[in-house]
């Protein structure tokens, strides 16, 4: 059967959160078959838009329409520990109706529940084959499943449903290497339609055209993410061309608009005293005054109109260019001596079995690498001190601060400003508010409840209170501190943190992210801690 032309049809469709804050307003989208990478500054509404598409959120206004099957793939992603994994693929009655058959058992509703899917158990262990979760036995429950494990599951299940339209938002967070590099030969695969939410310029390399949602509405760029930004940056060059051309078209205009008043001034006062020398009449006196002020009128006129036509390209030229809000992380200033002892770790157990040393001196940068499921995470905890090692000893020598990667350490019932006072009681309001500022929390923006906050809000929050806190860290800890931000504030996060003067551990699997921190060791997590070259 052929696709239709379009997929999903968004028409005149308006958003706003129950506190009154507008998402989208009057927005239009028609998405055909193909990758569309869908692309945006955070709190532009892209995860938004994906779950009023898959029905979760119902709009205050306008229309969805979606050809076919629809299947969706949210960000955090969270199972039910207790699911069996036949379950949560959506086969266990299946399943379940073909042992009965196979044992003799006729009953009319077995068949039923089987329908076609005679290969459903033949599909789903190809299906987790392909995505890497080859151990995962259908009859196991979900409770042991890592983060990224989860996120594979929910990825079988749809593949299993094969859904007309897919829809992905940020389907690379919390994935080990290998587990990306499956999920990005299954999108460069997939023949249906996908709208894919990311800010993985890896992942967004695959996709066949490029949605840029930005000030309400989208701008379409046809070709991968590479393409695009070739595109823009041509864009960028040109627009910026014409604005300084545009500037100086509008200081021309006004300097010939002085040059003008004062010729017209000069000549006035000249005329005037000619008239007098002469003894000219009053009357013909006044009939040049009065021809003079009209001809001055007519060239003021003139000028004056240049230059408001002059302003009007100026702001043009400067809407053309873009001024993307980026955070600006003005980390402490904590330099460590590098000789200084930072952490200890003394034959630390580790869940998976094993035990880990680590000794980190000065200011060393480790990026913490290894696959899903390895205990990163749990380590990363262990060293913060939220978790006693199973065994072995853990030595702190200085101040330090844990970006966890779930964002749990906001309380939800509190507004921003009032959650970063906590780590930081000694703070006075406006301290509070200007560091609150360079995170894009602006005026009112810091009032806003933190259980309102999208997930590219919640992590500017999050780091503002880390880094806002007392004393101020000379050691960090960051779980995936880049799952939920836009592309430019990877950017601006990058920057910042190469500029850090203290130590730094980041657990990361972006691996365009580590290479611009200026690592001094790569560490591999599997079973035991290993030095491994840099990726």
């Amino acid at each position: 059967m052929a696709q239709p032309t379009t997929a999903v049809l968004c028409t005149d469709l308006a958003f706003e959160w129950p506190d009154g804050k507008p998402v989208l307003d009057g927005f239009h989208l028609a998405v055909g078959p193909g990758r569309t990478g869908l692309i945006g500054l955070n709190g532009a509404g892209k995860s938004t838009l994906l779950r009023l598409i898959a029905g979760e959120l119902t709009p205050t206004g306008g229309t969805v329409r979606v050809a076919g099957e629809l299947g969706y793939l949210p960000q955090g992603l969270t199972l039910d520990t207790g699911v069996r994994v036949d379950e949560a693929l959506g086969i266990r009655a299946a399943r379940e109706a073909l042992h009965a058959i196979e044992s003799g058992d006729t009953d009319q509703r077995h068949f039923d529940a089987v329908g076609d899917d005679w290969d459903v158990e033949e599909r789903a262990r190809a299906t987790l084959d392909r995505l890497g979760l080859h151990s995962l036995g259908l009859d196991r429950t979900t409770g042991e499943l890592s983060g990224g494990e989860a996120v594979l599951l929910r990825l079988a299940a749809l593949l299993l449903r094969r859904p007309d339209v897919l829809l992905l938002d940020e389907p690379t967070n919390n994935l080990d290497r290998a587990a990306r590099e499956r999920l990005y030969e299954t999108v460069a695969g997939w023949q249906g339609v996908m709208v894919i939410v990311s800010h993985d310029r890896e992942l967004l390399g695959h996709v066949d055209q490029i949605a840029d949602l930005r000030d309400g509405g989208v701008t379409w760029y046809g070709g991968n993410f590479a393409e695009y930004e070739r595109t823009l940056t041509a864009q960028q060059e040109t627009a910026e061309r014409l604005l300084r051309n545009a500037e100086a078209d509008v200081q021309r205009q006004k300097r010939d608009l002085v040059d003008a008043r004062t010729r017209l001034d000069r000549s006035a006062s000249y005329g005037k005293k000619r008239s007098v020398t002469r003894n000219d009449p009053h009357i013909f006196a006044g009939m040049l005054k009065r021809k003079g002020q009209e001809t001055a009128g007519r060239l003021t006129g003139m000028h004056t109109e240049r230059l408001e036509e002059a302003k009007a390209r100026l702001t043009v030229a400067e809407e053309a260019v873009r001024d993307d809000a980026e955070i600006r992380i003005d980390l402490p200033r904590t330099a460590v001596p590098a000789g200084r002892t930072v952490l200890t770790l003394q034959k630390v157990g580790l869940p998976t079995g094993g035990t880990v040393d680590l000794d980190l001196r000065g200011p060393e940068r480790i990026a913490l690498v290894g696959r899903n499921g390895s205990g990163k995470t749990t380590l990363l905890r262990t060293m913060a001190g939220e978790l006693a090692p199973l065994e072995g000893m853990v030595t702190i020598q200085v101040p330090l601060r844990h970006l966890p990667q779930r964002l749990d350490l906001l309380d939800d019932g509190l507004t921003v400003a009032e959650n970063v006072k906590r780590f930081a009681p000694g703070a006075g309001d406006n301290a509070v508010r200007a560091r609150l500022a360079r995170f894009l929390f602006r005026g009112g923006r810091a009032d806003q409840p933190a259980g309102t906050l999208s997930g590219g809000e919640r992590f500017r929050a999050t780091l503002a209170a880390l880094l806002l806190a007392d004393p101020p860290p000379q050691l960090l800890l960051l779980d995936e501190p880049t799952n939920n931000l836009d592309l430019a504030s990877v950017r601006q996060l990058t920057q910042a943190l190469a500029a850090y003067q203290g130590a730094l551990v980041v657990v990361s699997h972006d691996l365009p992210f580590l290479r611009g921190l200026g690592l001094t060791r790569w560490l591999e997590l599997d079973g035991e801690l290993r030095a491994v070259d840099p990726m």
